[in-house]
């Protein structure tokens, strides 16, 4: 492994997301064929700042099963698009109402909502576009469309969504659930576009199918780690270190970790979810060292 700390490998790959992504979105010039004003409503939701985990874990995914982080930046700046419709839209006043990510105007704030979801909507079509476009050979490009599609859609992210609404209808009733079925929400809500990035760098890289199910378990194991921290987050975070509200969720009556575990069992699960993301990369040998040290540091992040 390169001398390199995890951090310095991490912002490395940010930095070169974010130039793909810059590159990859359509320019705010009315010669560019995309309307001006969308264009900018794209730009302004996807170049605003953020973890870029998901097309991190995508390029650092390649290189564990030995292609190189170049082969996987179609892919991985494919899942960033579709992250930042699904916030544009989750920030939306008929879903989540927010006015602040990433420390600014939500798109609908700083544009208008009509503006957003046309924006949501374009950047979810250019993202299956890059992927078709940009993976080679082309046995590989439909493999990560399918498995895009299936992360994104109404079996994943956007399935999870409509669960995690019809949970908070179910608070407002006064009903309750459980951690089990919060848990049943966020492998899909937030957990399905955490592993496909996995699978996506194995796809790309040729990986064998032992290691592609290990970076699948890993995901998994993550995605929920990661979803944990989130909650807990806005429980004992700090907004200005996170950009947005915090107690938001709990506000609205969500279903969180913390609600059904309490801050200290919450900390617990996360832990224990890391511990297994760290063990599923064992077929991976050495290889998996970077993604072994991302799953413990997941568990200190502050924002």
């Amino acid at each position: 492994m390169s001398a390199h700390s995890l951090d310095e490998h991490l912002d490395a790959h940010r930095r070169r997301v974010e130039d793909a992504l810059a590159a990859a979105l359509p320019d705010a010039e009315p010669a560019a064929g995309c309307p001006e004003r969308l264009a900018s409503a794209m730009r302004y939701s996807v170049l605003g700042g953020g973890k870029r985990l998901r097309p991190v874990l995508c390029l650092m995914a390649a290189e564990a099963c030995g292609a190189g982080w170049s082969d996987a930046m179609a892919p991985a700046v494919a899942l960033e698009l579709v992250h930042a419709y699904s916030l544009i839209h989750d920030d939306l006043p008929a879903m989540d109402d927010d006015d602040l990510r990433r420390g600014r105007p939500t798109c609908h704030k700083a544009f208008d909502e009509a503006t957003a979801i046309l924006a949501g909507d374009g950047l979810l079509t250019l993202a299956f576009g890059l992927v078709a476009g940009g993976v080679k050979p082309a046995e590989s490009a439909v493999e990560c469309v399918r498995l895009l599609a299936e992360a994104a859609g109404p079996s994943g992210m956007v399935g999870g969504q409509m669960a995690d609404l019809q949970a908070e209808e179910r608070s407002a009733e006064g009903a309750d659930g459980s951690a089990a079925e919060l848990e049943a929400i966020h492998r899909r809500k937030t957990g399905a576009l955490l592993r496909a990035p996995l699978e996506m760098g194995a796809v790309v890289a040729g990986a064998p199918a032992e290691e592609r199910r290990a970076l699948a378990a890993y995901g998994r194991a993550v995605g929920l780690a990661f979803q944990i921290v989130d909650d807990l987050l806005d429980v004992v975070g700090e907004e200005a270190k996170l950009g947005k509200r915090v107690g938001k969720d709990s506000g609205h009556g969500k279903w969180t970790y913390p609600r059904f575990l309490g801050v200290e069992g919450s900390r617990a699960r996360a832990r224990r979810s890391a511990d297994e993301a760290v063990a599923a990369l064992a077929p991976l040998g050495g290889r998996g060292d970077r993604l072994r040290e991302l799953a413990l540091a997941l568990l200190e992040r502050e924002y």
